[in-house]
Order: C-alpha cells, then structure tokens, then sequence
C-alpha cells in the first residue's frame, strides 16, 4: 500500500512525539537573522547619535556661607556642668541658654571674689582722691610758705632800715649829749658856782642815757641783720620738706593709679568670665550633638561641649573632582546632580532624558587639592534653568554630580572611553584662571594643548 507524505503527516500528529514537537519551523533561522542584522543597524545608528561629555563627582551637601555649616560651642574656661537646659534634636534661638557650667580654680572658688575686688577698687581710688588732696594741700602750702618769705624779707628789711634810721639818731643825740657834758664839766672846772654839781650830773646822767641808747639802737640793727639773713634759710627748709612731702604724695597716687588700673583689669577680667558661666546659642538652629552629657563632668577651657546646626543655611555642594579633569571646569559651568535618597535617573550623555536630578552651577574651585588629591568643587542651585533643590535636603547628605560639556558622538565616546583619551571642549570657550596659572610662560600654552585636545 503506498502511503503519501500528507497520509504520513496526519499519522505523526495523532502520535505523543516530544522530539517533532521541538523541532522548528524551516524559515527559523531567517527570522533569526533579521533580528541580528536590525540589531547591529540600531548600533551602528547609535553610534551616530549625541553625546554629551561630562565630568563626574561625588560629594556631599553642605553651606556655602561658612557662618550656616554645623558650629561646635567651646567652653572659654576649665569648669564643671552644673545644668543643661536644652536637648538634642531642640530648636533654639539666639541668646538662649544651652548649658551652664561652675569654676574649678582655686583664685575663683570665693563666689563674691568680684565684688570683693571692686570693693578694694573703689577703697584704692578714695585713697588716691585724699592723697590727691593733700597733694593740693601741700602745694598751697608751698605757696603760701614763699609769699610768707617774701614778706618776712620785706619786712626785715624795712626794719633794718628803720634801724638804722634810729641808730643815726642815736649817734646825732650821743654826740650832742658828750658834748653837752663836756662844756658843763669845763664850765663846772672854770667858773666855780656857774655849773651846780646837780645840773653836771644831770648832764652826765643824759649822756649816759644818750650812749646806752645808741647801742640798743646798733643791737636792734645788728640782730635785724641777722633775722634777714635767717629768713631764706628757715623757709627754704620748710619749702623743702613740703616739696618733698608733695613729691611723695604724688608718687603715691601713680602707685595708686597703676594699683587701680590693675583691679580695673581684673574687674573686667572678672565680669568677662563670670559670662563664660553660661554657653548661649550664637544663632537660631537646633541643637545637634552634646558631646558632654550629664552634670557634675569636667569640661577644658576651648574643649567643644555641643554642636549647633544653623536653622536657615544657605545650601550648596561639594564636589570632588580628580586633577585630570579640574581643568575642564570653570564657574559658572551647568552641573546635573541628584541627591542620596531622592530616586533619579541619570544618563550622562542625555541629560535631556534623565529624571529626579536637579540642576546646579560651579560657584567655587579651590586652588590646591585635599589629602586624597582631589579639588573641592562648590555648587549653587541653579534656579534659572530648573526647579529648587528639596527643602528637605540635610547637611552632609550624599551628593552625585556631571558636569555638562560639549556634545560629541556615542561612537566618539565609546572610541575616546577604550584608549582613554581626555574629555573634549571649546577651543573658543576660555577655561578658567587657575587652569591656566601653572607658571609663567607657559600656562597659556598648556591651556591651548588641552582645548586642541
């Protein structure tokens, strides 16, 4: 019986064959290769397709204004905790009291050791103020001392004048009285019973009397005499010892004043450190870390007792970038980043197409890398061309960056990623001032290398 293929065909399918099953149809291979050969035109398409460079980063958030960054309070003196009166996580505003603290020093244990200075202080300057007085009292004195001279001398004088005045006339009454007692004793010789014994007496009795005058008279002049030449002496020894005390009083009062210029110092030193006691907030923002905790703990003078988050910073991103690449990037360059724990995706070359990252400019770039060798790049929000960063966003929160540079092809990049060739940029496009300052005469050149690049 002959059996035809279609006859064989319809036998086959009523059998439970698990290998015909498997096998495919005849034009498999063809689809299969459609598929491959659209596939390698797709890559070789893509290869044409733009690409946009860029410079990759990582960093974290932080505060351009360095007053907004997390700022540690230090004690100013060695002291011990006494009381806390805020917590972690609380908000605080500027002046308030986070923690006070005693003193430890001996020279400081007395609590009254500031008005017991300013009492010695004000007791030192009524010291001063009577020895000032006496200072006056004792220059009045010495004035008066020379006008008492001056008058005493004048008076002398007119003495001494006046004396001599008087003893002139002593001598003119002296002279007329001898001469009278000679005519009356030749008289009394000659004439006997012309001159009476009585009247001769009485004239020797006048001359007598004359003489004894005159040498009163030379003794009230001689001892005026000696007043007057007395007088300078006996007041310049007074004048003397009331200069000398003036002297002392007023070295007195300049060791007084020196005394009380160093207790004002320490009053002020005193009142200054009695303000250390208690550690304010210097801004609002919330309490962050205690790094003491409890009461009765030792603390060192400069030694940090809490840390302060400012509660307004004006946010920015720090970006670290390798040496190669710093060249590339001036202020004012368009960065997308996005931030740990917000969902985005990126892709590098398309910015166009990527999602959940925010755009941002270069600010600053530091002149000289960190420890690890790389530079730290400051990023601002940029506002003009997208929407704000999250208010949400925290200090020190991760932070991926690109740089955007020029437009190139995928096939460039993919060429230019193998053989590990630099980034392309502008040769028109000028690069950034430190990028060219790597010594004189020829930072220009290297400059034009990396552009030509």
């Amino acid at each position: 019986m002959a059996l035809s293929d279609l006859d064989i065909e319809r036998e086959l399918k009523h059998l439970p064959l698990e290998t015909t099953a498997l096998l495919g149809e005849a034009n498999t291979g063809r689809i299969v290769s459609r598929w491959l050969l659209g596939i390698l035109i797709t890559l070789f398409l893509v290869l044409f397709l733009p690409w946009q460079q860029s410079v990759r980063g990582e960093g974290t958030v932080t505060a351009l204004d360095p007053a907004d960054r997390p700022q540690e309070l230090p004690t100013r003196i060695d002291g011990r905790i006494e009381q806390w009166f805020v917590q972690e996580g609380q908000y605080v505003n500027k002046g308030d009291s986070i923690v006070r603290i005693s003193e430890i020093k001996e020279e400081y244990l007395n609590p009254n050791v500031l008005p017991l200075t300013s009492q010695q202080q004000s007791a030192k300057e009524s010291a001063i103020g009577e020895k000032q007085n006496k200072a006056a009292a004792l220059s009045t004195l010495i004035s008066q001392l020379d006008a008492q001279r001056d008058f005493k001398l004048q008076q002398t004088a007119n003495k001494i004048e006046q004396y001599r005045a008087e003893v002139r006339q002593a001598v003119l009454e002296d002279s007329v009285a001898r001469d009278q007692l000679r005519r009356r004793e030749r008289l009394f010789r000659d004439t006997l019973g012309l001159v009476s014994v009585n009247e001769l007496q009485a004239f020797q009795i006048r001359a007598q009397s004359a003489s004894a005058k005159l040498v009163e008279k030379q003794q009230m002049l001689l001892s005026a005499q000696t007043d007057l030449s007395s007088i300078p002496a006996e007041y310049g020894e007074k004048i003397s010892k009331a200069r000398s005390d003036r002297a002392s009083t007023l070295a007195e009062v300049s060791e007084g004043r020196s005394e009380v210029a160093k207790l004002k110092d320490k009053v002020g030193s005193l009142t200054i450190r009695n303000s250390f006691y208690l550690i304010e907030a210097p801004q609002d923002g919330y309490v962050v870390r205690a790094t003491k905790a409890g009461q009765g703990e030792i603390v060192k003078a400069g030694e940090p007792i809490v840390t302060i988050q400012p509660a307004r910073p004006s946010k920015a991103v720090e970006l670290f970038v390798k040496p190669m690449d710093i060249a590339l990037l001036k202020p004012g360059r368009h960065v997308r980043i996005f931030f740990d724990g917000w969902p985005a995706l990126q892709i590098s070359g398309w910015p166009q197409v990527a999602s959940g990252t925010f755009g941002a400019q270069v600010a600053v770039i530091d002149q000289f890398p960190n420890r690890a060798g790389q530079f730290r790049v400051l990023l601002v929000p940029d506002t003009t061309r997208d929407e704000p960063w999250p208010a949400q966003l925290r200090l020190g929160t991760g932070v991926q960056g690109w740089a955007m540079l020029d437009n190139v092809t995928v096939g460039w990049e993919i060429w230019r990623q193998l053989n590990g060739f630099p980034l392309s940029i502008n040769p028109n496009e000028a690069l950034p001032a430190d990028a060219v300052a790597g010594g004189k005469g020829t930072g220009k050149s290297d400059a034009k290398s990396v552009g030509k690049k």
